[in-house]
């Protein structure tokens, strides 16, 4: 009786506040269906992680010995000690894209770039507002709209805010239905919502798919050594689903592999939630810089296809530049639903999916120059 009350009298406000996060989190993913498959865990781990003496951190075995608790090992193991569940994560990511669209039509490449542009707008703000080097770079790629690289770039510069970060990439990738139309209707006009765009696909043979992801890992290597792990698996990824002889592989990476990946990555990110360092006033600022980000890197897609059309004969939808960002396949949808309500009967569907894929690439070559953009001015 006395350890239960113990563990009540332990409660502080922080944690408190953790269970409503929590709660709110499980909310989104069960009511609002955002991201269902990790907001859910995350949410049922921060509750876990912040119950007062909690097993899940440590625990005491039998003669007193101090052991770590399943969610500290899932962590210190798989993302702690080498990155490996992010990593992991992106064979999937890899495995279910089909880069036909983008191969097609290899135009939509600029917008993949153009749209990374909130990340280094948001590094430069974080660090303005008085966060480390690291902090900031860690926190600016939240605006790449894509958890894992958030993640990982998190972890490897040892960044003090990780659990923040982790919700604010995920949060606001489950939010591109409410952020995107908000951020493209500021900068667009309707006239320009309404444009039609043609599409005449070049035929992309099996050989080109192939040739792909192998020469996108060999130039990215090149150019972003530190990039190598998170383009290398998503390219291995994509190799798995486009050479024909390994279906059953393929099909293993898609559902079995990342569904398992991704329900371990969600409760075990949850070790960085706990009250004492996701309660803070900094949480709220990275929110806020997040939220920054995600908004310029879709204005900053908008914005290029409206300068690209100052030199082009047929005049590009500048909706389809938003979907430079590696909320694939969500943001393309976004796009399409936007452009059918303008104009019923325009398609742009396929542009959309192009850029979004391309976005997809451009997120994760972001990631490993901003580690070593990073790295390079701490030493």
């Amino acid at each position: 009786m006395d350890y239960l009350f113990q563990g009540i009298m332990s409660v502080t406000w922080q944690q408190l506040v953790m269970y409503g996060v929590g709660i709110l989190l499980i909310w989104l993913a069960i009511r609002k269906g955002y991201e269902p498959s990790l907001l859910l865990p995350m949410g049922f781990g921060a509750i876990l992680v912040n119950l007062p003496l909690s097993g899940v951190l440590d625990q005491t075995l039998q003669g007193g010995i101090q052991s770590s608790g399943i969610v500290e090992w899932l962590f210190s193991v798989g993302i702690d000690a080498a990155e490996a569940m992010p990593l992991l994560l992106f064979i999937g990511i890899g495995a279910m894209i089909d880069f036909g669209p983008l191969l097609s039509n290899p135009l939509m490449f600029l917008f993949g770039a153009g749209a990374q542009f909130g990340i280094f707008a948001a590094i430069l703000l974080a660090a303005l507002l008085g966060f480390s080097l690291n902090d900031a770079a860690s926190i600016g790629i939240i605006g790449a709209a894509d958890g894992p690289t958030s993640i990982l770039v998190s972890q490897v510069l040892h960044s003090n805010y990780m659990g923040p970060i982790a919700v604010a990439a995920y949060s606001y990738m489950a939010l591109v239905p409410i952020v995107q139309p908000f951020a493209i209707k500021l900068v667009t006009t309707k006239k320009e919502r309404r444009i039609r765009m043609d599409y005449n696909p070049a035929a992309v043979s099996k050989k080109t798919r192939i040739i792909f992801p192998i020469g996108v890992t060999l130039i990215v290597g090149m150019v972003a050594p530190q990039s190598v792990g998170l383009v290398g698996f998503l390219m291995f990824g994509n190799l798995i689903r486009e050479c024909g002889v390994l279906e059953t592989l393929s099909q293993t990476a898609q559902t079995t592999l990342t569904n398992l990946i991704t329900l371990l990555l969600g409760i075990t990110i949850s070790f960085s939630m706990r009250a004492d360092q996701f309660v803070t006033p900094q949480t709220i600022l990275i929110m806020l810089i997040g939220l920054f980000a995600f908004v310029m890197d879709t204005i900053g897609g908008v914005l290029l296809a409206k300068f690209m059309n100052l030199f082009l004969k047929k005049k590009i939808n500048p909706m389809i530049g938003a979907a430079g960002i590696s909320a694939f396949p969500m943001s393309s949808r976004v796009i399409q639903k936007m452009a059918m309500e303008e104009d019923p009967g325009n398609v742009i569907l396929m542009h959309a999916a192009g850029a979004n894929v391309s976005g997809q690439i451009a997120s994760v070559i972001a990631g490993g120059l901003v580690i070593s953009l990073a790295t390079s001015l701490i030493h």
